[in-house]
């Protein structure tokens, strides 16, 4: 596939706002035929006599002859200023810009533009200048980070068009000591039509398999005498979030202006990543083979809650963020002080405790082979066939093991990643590049354990008669093989735990 995103450059164009003497269209077009008086530079504006409220930087997207299309999924803006540096017109300590934004749309070259948005945003200007503030200097341009500008969650439209006021009032203080401002750039970033292509195909293709297994391991369990036990729920529980995740309703965005795909995308996976970090605990903990109460949610609280309380702050988070941003494409959390320390402390807490969860995961898998090594001294004394089948048996399992720490380490590693990637445009220092192989890569991997386990730890019905059981192990003719362990019912445990159990008593 293309990589996930592209960026593209846009420089605005100053225009002249000359609606107050002759009542012209309200929005300014960059070029074509009714493109608007422009500017070359403010020191034409300053002869003129043009005041900065009367000049609009306009931005059209896409570049001149191209089209947006809804395969593009989403649009961020980024802005750049070019501010230069004047001795009479310094940029003061925390300069705060003004900004009168507002965004249209059309979808043919006559028609008239219909607004999107609008609103009056304020930004912090964090820039440096390399060079001693003296005359000679004049003219340099200060080194600033990229600003937040933009999101919008489709691009259901073929043309947009941005304009950009800077409105100046001395008395209130807006937009004074904000320097020199010569130039206002976007970048534009959208997810690319062909890799959209290629991960709707991929949820097309695996929705319907996730489905079957999940019917046919369902149908397995509701065959047995015995009711369900805690590792079956949750591995169920674990395939309904996967096939929550696949289900393509994306398709739908293509034809519906849905602008809350962003947001019910980050949830899905969010209630993904907690069911899936969930259920490795309780994978380890039915598995670790002691005399604690086992086959309950309740005896798992002390680490399931914190993993319930993380995710619920995740979405509080998204929702301050993305959630407004259905109402105000140009807000943005990470333009105050205290929204942006809020932010970097959320996503520097969610790492350090993803990094903590796979440490602790690691020392359960690390008990649970020790158990499971303690309790191979009691294979030689069994029949040959028996003793075949409990070693396939912890084959088996050591290997589904050893995937799933190898799953969990992919896993954090593309949450940690994933994080970075979103917020470097808004931290301006940190640029990693990600590529496609990576997002289908850790998607496939997910649905692939999902199906693993659902085949792995489906009830199996064959029968293994007397003659091939050992009587010291007291294993009825007529039982169950399976991996999972805790069973508390008629049926009785399966062997790998009553092997397990009768060690420990031992």
């Amino acid at each position: 596939a293309p990589s996930p995103t592209t960026a593209v450059p846009y420089m605005s164009v100053k225009c002249i706002d000359v609606r107050k003497n002759h009542h012209k269209t309200k929005w300014l077009m960059p070029w074509g035929p009714n493109h608007c008086k422009k500017l070359k530079d403010f020191d034409e504006a300053v002869s003129r006599q043009i005041e900065a409220n009367d000049i609009v930087f306009a931005v059209h997207v896409p570049l001149p002859t191209k089209e947006m299309s809804p395969w593009f999924q989403f649009m961020l803006f980024i802005m750049q200023l070019d501010i230069a540096f004047k001795m009479d017109n310094d940029l003061k300590e925390n300069a705060e810009i003004t900004l009168d934004v507002s965004l249209a749309y059309r979808d043919d070259t006559f028609s008239e533009w219909e607004e999107i948005a609008h609103a009056i945003e304020n930004r912090k200007l964090k820039c440096t200048f390399s060079s001693p503030k003296t005359l000679e200097s004049e003219g340099r341009h200060y080194d600033c980070d990229f600003l937040p500008f933009m999101e919008i969650g489709s691009v259901a439209h073929k043309y947009y068009l941005i304009n950009i006021r800077l409105p100046v009032n001395e008395r209130k203080g807006i937009n004074v000591g904000i320097g020199e401002i010569k130039d206002i750039r976007l970048v534009g970033i959208h997810q690319n039509g062909g890799f959209t292509k290629v991960w709707f195909a991929m949820k097309t293709f695996l929705t319907p398999s996730i489905l079957i297994i999940m019917v046919w391991y369902w149908r397995r369990i509701t065959l047995m005498t015995r009711a369900p036990v805690l590792l079956e729920k949750v591995i169920f529980a674990l395939g309904i979030s996967m096939t929550f995740i696949n289900i393509p309703v994306e398709w739908f965005s293509i034809g519906f202006d849905w602008t809350w795909m962003l947001l019910f995308g980050d949830i899905r996976q969010g209630i993904f990543y907690a069911m899936l970090l969930s259920f490795w605990i309780i994978f380890c903990g039915e598995h670790m083979m002691d005399q604690n109460e086992r086959n309950q949610l309740s005896g798992y609280w002390k680490q399931v809650g914190p993993i319930a309380v993380g995710s619920f702050c995740l979405f509080i988070f998204d929702m301050c963020e993305r959630g407004v941003q259905l109402k105000n494409p140009f807000y943005s959390i990470w333009t105050t002080e205290v929204g942006t320390e809020l932010a970097m402390a959320f996503i520097i807490v969610a790492g350090i405790c993803l990094c903590l969860y796979f440490l602790f995961l690691c020392f359960m898998v690390f008990q649970v082979f020790r158990n499971i090594s303690g309790k191979q001294s009691s294979l030689p004394a069994m029949s040959k066939a028996r003793r075949l089948h409990y070693e396939g048996l912890i084959f088996r399992f050591k290997f589904l093991m050893l995937i799933t720490l190898a799953c969990a380490a992919m896993t954090v590693i593309f949450f940690i990643v994933s994080q970075v990637t979103e917020g470097h445009w808004k931290w301006g220092d940190i640029t990693i590049q990600v590529n496609s192989a990576f997002f289908t890569g850790i998607y496939g991997m997910w649905n692939l354990y999902v199906f693993a386990l659902m085949f792995l730890y489906a009830p199996s019905h064959k029968n293994y008669g007397e003659d091939q059981s050992n009587g010291d192990l007291g294993v009825n003719s007529g039982e169950e093989l399976q991996l999972t362990t805790t069973i508390t019912h008629v049926d009785g445990p399966t062997e790998v735990y009553k092997l397990a159990r009768k060690e420990a008593q031992e």
